[in-house]
């Protein structure tokens, strides 16, 4: 896999190609808890953990740019494909080769999604089962529940989006830039 990861990130680093990193993270409203220590015991609130807020998103992997499609339904094929649309219409007046890492989620796999990439001229590139040691947006995912989520209790679920909502926007907006370069290094820990 590195022989084809090294060599796109080395094309993106001189402005050849754009190298995105994509995956889905599902948040749950219900309790994050970051560390628990206590002698005496403690009842901690926590909604019922019925509602879901789904993120898809991709995440430049030089800029750290981040492009997102959120909804409190599903992740599905359609959804990748709104996404793929939407990073499409982010580079409409570029040449520049789009290329995409994802994991092996069926939904992304799927003939509709690598059909429609094609047309869009957005390379598809699948890394390894179980390999988030290689997926550059697991670490800002990790950064995202540590910035709104950890030790945090929203007892609605318009809260609790609105939390996830804005840890986004400093996303976007750059506010988090410093951290998430110190976060979103190219080093990738490989495993023989």
């Amino acid at each position: 896999m590195d022989d084809e990861i090294q060599p796109r990130l080395e094309q993106a680093k001189e402005g050849k190609r754009t190298v995105y990193f994509a995956d889905s993270a599902h948040f749950v409203h219900g309790a994050f808890i970051a560390r628990v220590w206590c002698i005496v015991r403690m009842f901690i609130p926590t909604p019922s953990g019925r509602n879901r807020y789904n993120v898809l998103g991709v995440v430049d992997a030089i800029t750290h740019n981040f492009i997102s499609i959120c909804n409190t339904t599903y992740i599905n094929h359609l959804s990748v494909i709104e996404l793929l649309e939407k990073i499409r219409e982010y580079h409409k007046d570029s040449d520049i080769p789009i290329s995409i890492f994802l994991d092996n989620a069926k939904y992304q796999r799927c003939k509709a999604v690598t059909e429609r990439a094609a047309t869009l001229n957005i390379e598809l590139m699948f890394l390894p089962s179980y390999s988030p040691n290689l997926n550059l947006i697991e670490r800002l995912w990790k950064w995202l529940k540590k910035d709104c989520l950890n030790c945090e209790y929203y007892s609605t679920f318009t809260e609790f989006k609105t939390a996830i909502d804005n840890s986004l926007n400093k996303i976007i907006t750059g506010q988090a830039q410093k951290e998430l370069d110190s976060l979103l290094t190219l080093n990738f820990q490989l495993f023989k």
